[in-house]
């Protein structure tokens, strides 16, 4: 993984097929299917690949359109949440990427939605085989997209970067502080070179080792740790640090504080409000480590710093406890 930071880099990717969204509808994919373009990996060419339709193209591509109008696609995300930026990436098409592209945003019930859509990407020009990155200031919260390209062609991935809004209801008793239903998320981390710090509080056990937070080998002193902010405020009870498929490069120890801060702007490494939670504690390889009574009590909070020693790669990070205000 590269060392230089996305521009969207602080924020969830809400298209990602692992949290529930779909791409709904399409006017026409007869080249290349709609649903590539929330595709996970990242897209290639493949030289000689062809099918019955043509050159397979790895993206979402229409025919040639020889009527008025314009081609469009429906995604409806898994989780609703406020979008802070996109990335339109054409990658790999060039004779055949549309010249302009809009998207439109709107929050429904329904797969494919027919009315109540605003503008949130105004209509822009296009290159070919580029990525094309807008930062957006709407602090709504969306269900769906729709992608206009005009008039027709293909595009390679959409990828949607925002904020989780709360998806789970309000309940008593024990919940994960830090879901991404709950709107839990990471802030920052000294490295990730290997594996990203949003993988930390995805759904499920982590499939591989890619999985996960993973950080460079240490060739010096100090260690690597990450800041995430709970998505529901509230007194940690029970942690759980995972490390599955991680075995020659499980971290040796890790410890968590935490902290309570306005916002996540104040959330910062170098912050003196940082108090134990969880004190130094040895970690296995390939393992759910649950830890409770060796926690200390710390009251409400809103922030967590997790610190592995020296470094190394977790896959997932519960911290279960009462919100705020809960039972």
């Amino acid at each position: 993984m590269s060392t230089e930071r996305h521009p969207f880099h602080a924020y969830i990717r809400l298209e990602q097929p692992r949290l529930g969204t779909r791409v709904t509808f399409a006017t026409d994919e007869f080249f290349a299917a709609k649903e590539r373009l929330i595709d996970p990996t990242e897209p290639v060419f493949v030289a000689d690949k062809y099918d019955d339709h043509g050159k397979w193209m790895d993206g979402w591509e229409s025919r040639r359109r020889r009527q008025p109008g314009h081609d469009h696609c429906v995604i409806r995300l898994g989780v609703p949440g406020i979008i802070r930026g996109v990335d339109i990436d054409t990658s790999h098409f060039t004779g055949n990427y549309p010249p302009e592209a809009s998207i439109d945003a709107c929050v429904s019930a329904d797969d494919v939605p027919e009315d109540g859509w605003t503008e949130l990407v105004a209509r822009q020009d296009l290159d070919g085989d580029s990525h094309h990155l807008v930062s957006l200031g709407n602090d709504n919260s969306w269900t769906h997209l729709r992608l206009n390209i005009f008039p027709d062609g293909g595009i390679a991935r959409l990828r949607v970067f925002g904020e989780v809004q709360a998806t789970e209801p309000e309940q008593e008793g024990v919940s994960d502080l830090l879901a991404l239903g709950h709107g839990g998320r990471a802030l920052s981390c000294n490295d990730e070179h290997f594996g990203s710090m949003h993988n930390l509080n995805l759904p499920g056990r982590g499939i591989n080792m890619g999985d996960g937070w993973e950080t460079a080998r240490r060739r010096g002193p100090g260690n690597d740790w990450v800041i995430l902010a709970l998505g529901r405020p509230g007194v940690i009870q029970r942690v759980e640090i995972d490390t599955a498929h991680f075995k020659g490069n499980y971290p040796d120890r890790a410890s968590i504080e935490v902290a309570t801060f306005a916002d996540n702007d104040e959330a910062r490494n170098d912050s003196g409000d940082w108090q134990t939670l969880l004190p130094e504690s040895k970690l296995s390889m390939d393992q759910q480590h649950f830890f409770e009574s060796e926690l200390q009590d710390t009251g409400p909070v809103t922030h967590v710093r997790m610190s592995i020693y020296p470094d190394g790669g977790v896959s997932r990070l519960r911290l279960f406890g009462l919100a705020a205000g809960g039972a």
